[in-house]
């Protein structure tokens, strides 16, 4: 288990640092918590013996931390056209805790944000994704969040840049097709 003091992810809110070990009577049951401030001053109590099943889990180290950067810099990966399946893929990615799905996300959804724009669920959800990511990686980074946020958002940038540019390449080399064609 985690011991005072030690930094956490609790997945869907970010990155926090578990500031102390309390017992607490709930329903007239006494229980152990952590209590774990996050980002934006909030405090969250999680149940010691549930930490695991709900997702508590250390922060990466600095290694991985330069690894999930790397995810920011790559071309996007394939998503569903349709925006309800689409979202519904992304929510189960970021339920599941792991850094490098999220990543993915922020990066996929910044890149149809520059593209076309997103609906207001997926921006609500670009932006959930986006705290968790920077949350983490201040933790692990020990930077500022300007620093983290700025740094993250030069990466995609740069990527969508590159993306961009890997579409002109394709269509000036003439390797579109250029016919529909229909199937009836």
């Amino acid at each position: 288990m985690f011991s005072v003091g030690d930094e956490v992810v609790y997945p869907m809110h970010g990155a926090g640092v578990i500031e102390s070990i309390e017992e607490r009577a709930v329903l007239d049951e006494k229980q152990s918590y952590y209590i774990i401030k996050m980002p934006g001053e909030v405090k969250v109590m999680v149940p010691t013996a549930k930490a695991e099943e709900i997702g508590v889990r250390d922060i990466i180290d600095g290694e991985s931390a330069q690894k999930v950067m790397k995810v920011l810099e790559k071309e996007s990966t394939e998503m569903s056209m349709n925006w309800n399946k689409r979202y519904r893929e992304n929510m189960n990615k970021m339920k599941t805790g792991d850094i490098f799905e999220v990543a993915d996300i922020v990066r996929n959804l910044s890149f149809k944000q520059k593209e076309k724009g997103l609906s207001t669920g997926e921006k609500k959800m670009l932006l959930n994704a986006k705290q968790i990511l920077v949350s983490e990686l201040v933790l692990a980074e020990k930077k500022d969040l300007s620093e983290i946020e700025m740094a993250v958002d030069t990466k995609i940038d740069k990527a969508y840049e590159v993306h961009v540019n890997t579409i002109k390449e394709t269509i000036e080399e003439g390797n579109v097709v250029k016919k529909l064609i229909p199937l009836n």
